[in-house]
């Protein structure tokens, strides 16, 4: 297992090969955990975007028409690569992210090695023709992509562009969070030894307000893909206009859970927190608002109030929930929690003060309220902790309306008396995902969100889609 201080991370990766910033300053990476320093990463500039843009503009000139069988085998080669530095992958998210180990293996890492084995198998779509009438459809690829990704999720969503950008031919420049950017060292490293043209793939960490706003507006970029907030979502697609490049979002949510009367209610309830308490309540499409029968509300507040506190905190083996991400992270669930008091709701379990047993790390504790109303703050604001919220419904009618009632769309869930019956339900859910009876995220099926949860798609054939273009060849009739 390599040392994560041995990463090369006072270096860019730009045009194959690690160079020195022009001037970026280093920022240190701490571990949420312990509060110490994990490393320093280098902070890119206009100058070095300028650069790799440039890398990525040369390369895309050959790479856009290398064989979809070469550029099968080079994904195959990068998967083979992370299934090699498995532990690497895991303790660079988990030391910089605070999820404990063995959860960020299944949670963080397997998936995405799922994910780029899936798109080097698509990879031949590109060769694919579509007769349409005397026309005849092919596939190309976008261009030079800029990519900016999550410090929550962030090899997820690495590869959830990365790998179909590989597969369709374009080139790449990557930008990932200030917190976590080291799962993007080790794959530069595991994508070098695999042996990818020079320029293809680029890494140039840095600010958002920096780096991010270079690619989402520089000229030469045809594409940028966003995944974050929808209020830096919203800056990214202004400065992406101006040359009106394609612009692909993964934005926030406040999604709702319905559970049905006939539901089983201790499974749904459990089920339900877990989904919201799982990384810290640190995922976009987390379930934190939880509409359950009149009837059987008190029942399910007594469910989610044992489920919170039997959570095991820490980073241990039997540990199921870490700390928030960063002080600011946590400072700010806090500040929600105390929002939810003061609103009226009632706090169940949890609150703002510092778990028992921890005198260091960003520790929140599982907190679930009850008694909350939908205009309130708690109920359609993203508090991205482990906050859940269950509010109490007459009929499903009524269910909906309020499962609908936001800004929001990316995600949804129903728990019903089994798939079946939770169809008409789901029909009438404004959200791009929707889990039922537990169902598990599925890598070959389309991610994204409607509303201000963004646009676009990712992972599966509409991952892939959003790096085509069509070109149309009018033949002789």
């Amino acid at each position: 297992m390599t040392d994560l201080k041995s990463l090369p991370t006072h270096k860019l990766y730009i045009n194959g090969e690690w160079r020195d910033s022009k001037g970026g300053n280093l920022h240190a990476v701490i571990n949420p955990a312990t509060e110490e320093v994990v490393c320093e990463v280098i902070q890119g500039t206009l100058d070095d975007v300028d650069d790799a843009v440039a890398a990525a503009k040369s390369a895309f000139k050959e790479w856009r028409h290398s064989r979809a069988a070469k550029r099968q085998a080079l994904l195959h080669a990068i998967a083979d690569g992370m299934e090699a530095r498995k532990q690497d992958l895991i303790a660079a998210v988990s030391q910089a992210l605070g999820c404990p180990p063995h959860i960020t293996e299944w949670l963080h890492i397997d998936g995405p090695i799922y994910a780029m084995r899936y798109y080097a198998d698509r990879a031949a779509v590109m060769e694919e023709t579509e007769q349409a009438g005397h026309s005849l459809v092919l596939k190309e690829p976008v261009g030079v992509c800029g990519f900016i990704t999550p410090w929550n999720y962030p090899l997820h969503q690495f590869v959830g562009k990365v790998a179909p950008a590989l597969a369709a031919g374009c080139t790449m420049i990557q930008k990932p969070s200030e917190m976590t950017p080291l799962q993007d060292y080790v794959m530069a490293e595991i994508i070098d030894a695999a042996g990818l043209p020079p320029g293809v793939f680029n890494l140039v960490p840095g600010a958002g307000p920096i780096v991010g706003a270079a690619l989402s507006s520089h000229v030469d970029i045809d594409m940028v893909s966003f995944t974050g907030s929808t209020r830096a979502g919203i800056e990214v697609a202004r400065a992406a206009a101006p040359t009106v490049k394609r612009v692909t979002q993964e934005l926030g949510g406040k999604s709702p859970f319905i559970i049905t009367a006939d539901a089983d209610l201790e499974a749904a309830v459990r089920w339900g927190c877990e989904d919201v308490f799982i990384n810290s309540g640190q995922t976009c499409t987390a379930l934190t608002r939880m509409l359950v029968p009149a009837e059987r509300y008190e029942e399910a507040v007594a469910i989610a109030k044992k489920v919170a506190e039997d959570v095991a905190m820490g980073t241990g083996e039997n540990a199921f929930m870490g700390p928030l991400s960063s002080a600011r992270q946590r400072d700010i669930v806090r500040g929600y929690i105390a929002k939810g008091i003061d609103e009226g709701a009632r706090l169940v379990t949890g609150g703002t003060e510092t778990p028992d047993g921890f005198t260091t790390g960003f520790y929140v504790k599982p907190t679930v309220f009850a008694d909350v109303s939908n205009d309130m703050a708690i109920a359609r604001e993203e508090i991205f902790g482990p906050v859940t919220c269950l509010i109490p419904y007459r009929d499903l009618d009524e269910a909906i309306t309020i499962a609908n009632d936001t800004q929001y769309g990316l995600s949804s869930g129903v728990w019903a008396k089994d798939a079946e019956a939770a169809m008409p339900v789901v029909r009438r859910l404004e959200a791009g995902l929707c889990f039922v009876n537990g169902g598990e995220f599925n890598y070959e099926a389309p991610f994204g969100g409607v509303k201000r949860s963004g646009n676009g798609r990712e992972f599966g054939n509409a991952g892939l889609d959003e790096f085509i273009e069509l070109k149309s060849v009018q033949l002789p009739a």
